[in-house]
């Protein structure tokens, strides 16, 4: 069970932070559950990034079997998304962060 109250604490404790933009939780489908984004930018980063996260996580167990994947972090000029994926036997879910990495400081 999700503890509701958690989960808005947690989206406000990483709003506040300087430089971020929005936060995303994406299911195993790569629908969202819950975002600070509108609908449209929601959409295009909860497909991409779920997309990206399979690979990512393949990559990283072909590799080494015993291994899993923990964290992702992709900088481009713009943007710097950050990708925290939990994988659960009953449920997947990635906390995605996207900030603007020159209004960090």
């Amino acid at each position: 069970m999700v503890d509701v109250a958690a989960v808005d604490e947690t989206f406000k404790r990483l709003q506040s932070h300087k430089g971020v933009l929005g936060i995303i939780v994406i299911n195993a489908d790569g629908i969202a559950i819950r975002t600070t984004f509108d609908n449209d930018l929601t959409v295009q980063y909860a497909a991409l990034v779920s997309h990206f996260t399979v690979k990512a996580r393949s990559a990283v167990k072909k590799l080494d079997g015993d291994n899993d994947l923990k964290f992702l972090r992709i900088r481009s000029k713009k943007h710097e998304i950050m990708i925290a994926p939990e994988f659960e036997k009953s449920h997947e879910y990635y906390l995605v962060v996207v900030q603007d990495p020159s209004r960090e400081t």
